[in-house]
């Protein structure tokens, strides 16, 4: 399996691709915020996760996993 990061500096925010995600295959999005951040999960209409979405990612990730990213944004 390959899992594809995406990383966002201007947001500080990094998705971790399970799969290939095209438009309308997120049917649900389970937030888990705190104080220190927000982590949402993707899932599909069959309830099978896609990605992880991380929000203060500097924070949470191991900098390899941020430097090694694709930059967008």
């Amino acid at each position: 399996m390959d899992v594809r990061v995406t990383y966002d500096g201007s947001a500080d925010a990094a998705y971790i691709y399970l799969v290939m995600v095209g438009p309308g295959d997120v049917a649900t999005t389970v937030v888990g915020e705190d104080e220190a951040g927000s982590v949402n999960l993707d899932f599909n209409s069959e309830g099978q996760l896609l990605g992880i979405e991380v929000l203060r990612a500097s924070r949470w990730l191991p900098r390899r996993v941020i430097d090694a990213a694709e930059r967008i944004g």
